[in-house]
């Protein structure tokens, strides 16, 4: 399975924004799902967004829609998500994986999980 890599985290205040990008290194299916997934002290883990690589189907968690923006970029081969008005409870450490395809990621079937970045918004 591909190896993915999270960056571009930060500390910042409320209603900044952050790009983070998922550097994946091995190779991509048409049919893969990358997902963000965003963990925080005492919560239980959220995924945020998520993507087809081959597609145009994207999924957002109730909490970020209309401000993050998750999309991929082919020839740099990597998955990014744009993260608009920031609030506190957007804090955690954003980690990103990959499905094999919408079935696997609808039951949250995923391989291992890279190392996060760790996105902190103060008020």
């Amino acid at each position: 399975q591909a190896h993915l890599a999270a960056s571009g985290g930060g500390s910042v205040q409320a209603g900044s924004s952050l790009r983070l990008t998922c550097t994946v290194s091995g190779p991509t299916l048409n049919m893969n799902v990358f997902s963000w997934l965003r963990q925080a002290p005492g919560k239980a883990g959220e995924f945020v967004a998520s993507l087809i690589w081959g597609g145009t189907w994207t999924e957002y968690a109730d909490s970020v829609k209309g401000r993050f923006t998750i999309s991929r970029d082919i020839a740099n081969n990597t998955v990014n998500l744009q993260m608009m008005n920031l609030t506190p409870e957007d804090s955690g450490i954003y980690s990103c994986g990959v499905a094999r395809t919408i079935a696997y990621h609808q039951r949250r079937e995923y391989g291992s999980w890279g190392q996060g970045t760790q996105v902190t918004v103060s008020a």
